[in-house]
């Protein structure tokens, strides 16, 4: 058995109920990703179901299979978190129908680029009938993500189809880009129990970043700690798991029911959590109706589902097939990056309606129509390193340490640090003991300081001089950062040079 790769994907199923996603998965694989007797009684897949296949270039790639009935969409959405390709399977007897047209909807709004159309149950049509289904099934992902995917006919049952499978998903997988490791892991949660012997297992979609064998973890939002007794990869055992890989954590210190799905294991302090993001919301064309400011939907973010509260920040609707910058209130805690893409849904009747980006996972309320807030959020999209530095610390007139903007940026760690000492070079930024501040509000903070000691010798022009924790006190400045300004004032040297 060949170990897992440098570069590791996960390959996600999508489409229509009994149109034989896990058929097809067992069938490549060996693995039966129906893993519950429900799942195997009633031949439907109910819940996510795991697998891993091992390509001819030696690449070991993990399956996520979803289920594919209406009612266990919300299981499906927990399952898409993480993937870097999908097969998309429709059935050559039916062609695409309702749940194959909605799961396409979600690929495209997370923007999945990657995948293959699958065609199963080909031994059951004729030639011609395929023919006619494949037309079809151009037309459907025309405009998609998928409209140029390879569609590949097979038979789950003879095996007809599956060496051409293979080898689309090889060069498929070939032109994935792999998971970044930002040195910010994240492990989204899909699944918690107890092995006897063991102790408490979670299972998920690594991403972000390793987790390492022996270090302590952090669960959010709960803040519940943790020590990694131990990881696994594709049934084997290892020290370090990498990110764009399904993981198993073996933790002590937490009870399996202590975790739940949607929960977050990462490094300590290295995540944030918040009930209000701000994002840029695509609404679909085929969505019934348009969304309106104060309507209630369901985020479905990582593993997690949320209800939330949509405000929209420039205008009083959107229409399907519309887009604009909105602001969502969560009622409860959500754990996410800024770069993350989440989707929305109608409670009921229910129904996928949109998708977006989050653009600050740590936002004040804003007021709406503000042209400055809109033109901030529209430079975070795509902002560059610098830029979105420049955006998070003008937020904070006291400054971040380096880690808290970590947590709330998507940029590696190493990546952020040249990009603050290069800024700090061309005095953008200043380090004040160890909060970085922007330019503006390092200024700021040291006007504050002179006012006060103007302040302060008017009304006491006889004494001396002022007191230095009263001057810290009235100028109501940290102490980190009163100590460096305050020292700079006193060798003389101005908050920048001109």
């Amino acid at each position: 058995m060949s170990p897992p790769s440098a570069n590791s994907f996960i390959l996600g199923t999508a489409g229509h109920i009994d149109h034989g996603k896990s058929t097809l998965v067992k069938a490549l694989t060996g693995i039966d990703p129906d893993r519950l007797e429900e799942e195997r009684r009633r031949g439907m897949t109910i819940d996510l179901g795991f697998a891993y296949l091992d390509l001819a270039g030696g690449q070991r790639v993990a399956i996520v299979d979803v289920p594919g009935h209406q009612r266990f969409l919300k299981n499906m959405l927990a399952g898409v978190h993480g993937m870097d390709a999908v097969m998309l399977v429709i059935a050559a007897d039916e062609g695409p129908m309702p749940q194959t047209r909605e799961h396409l909807a979600i690929i495209d709004l997370l923007r999945i680029e990657h995948g293959v159309v699958v065609l199963t149950k080909n031994d059951l049509v004729e030639p011609a009938w395929l023919e006619i289904v494949r037309d079809e099934v151009i037309g459907v992902v025309r405009g998609t993500a998928l409209e140029s995917a390879p569609i590949v006919p097979v038979s789950s049952t003879t095996g007809a189809g599956l060496d051409e499978l293979r080898g689309a998903l090889e060069r498929v997988l070939a032109r994935a880009t792999p998971r970044p490791d930002l040195g910010r892991p994240r492990l989204p949660v899909d699944r918690s129990f107890a092995i006897s012997g063991f102790g408490t297992v979670v299972t998920g979609t690594l991403v972000g970043g390793s987790l390492t064998a022996g270090s302590e973890v952090t669960v959010s939002p709960s803040g519940a700690r943790a020590r990694i007794r131990g990881l696994q990869q594709h049934n084997q055992e290892v020290q370090v798991a990498r990110p764009g890989t399904r993981t198993a954590v073996n933790l002590s210190g937490l009870e399996h029911r202590q975790l739940h799905r949607g929960d977050v294991l990462g490094l300590p302090r290295s995540l944030l959590s918040s009930r209000r993001l701000d994002a840029r919301l695509s609404v679909l064309p085929q969505a019934a109706s348009a969304l309106r400011h104060r309507q209630r939907l369901l985020l479905y973010h990582g593993t997690a589902e949320h209800m939330v509260e949509l405000s929209l920040l420039d205008r009083d609707e959107l229409r399907p097939g519309d887009d604009g910058l909105v602001q969502l209130f969560a009622a409860n805690p959500v754990v996410a990056l800024d770069g993350d893409r989440f989707i929305l849904r109608v409670a009921s009747p229910a129904e996928t309606v949109a998708g977006g980006i989050i653009l600050d996972v740590v936002p004040q309320r804003h007021r709406r129509r503000d042209a400055t807030v809109l033109a901030n959020l529209s430079a975070r999209q795509d902002a560059d390193a610098a830029t979105a530095v420049g955006l998070e610390l003008a937020k904070h007139p006291t400054g971040l340490t380096q880690p808290q903007l970590a947590a709330r940026l998507a940029l590696p760690m190493d990546q952020l640090a040249g990009t603050l000492s290069s800024l700090a070079d061309h005095q953008a930024v200043h380090l004040a003991g160890n909060h970085w501040l922007n330019r503006s509000s390092w200024e700021a903070i040291v006007e504050r300081i002179i006012a006060a000691l103007r302040a302060y010798h008017r009304a006491q022009p006889l004494r001396r001089g002022m007191p230095r924790e009263e001057l810290r006190s009235r100028s109501a400045i940290p102490a980190a950062i009163f100590a460096d300004a305050l020292a700079g004032l006193v060798d003389g040297r101005p908050p920048f040079r001109t």
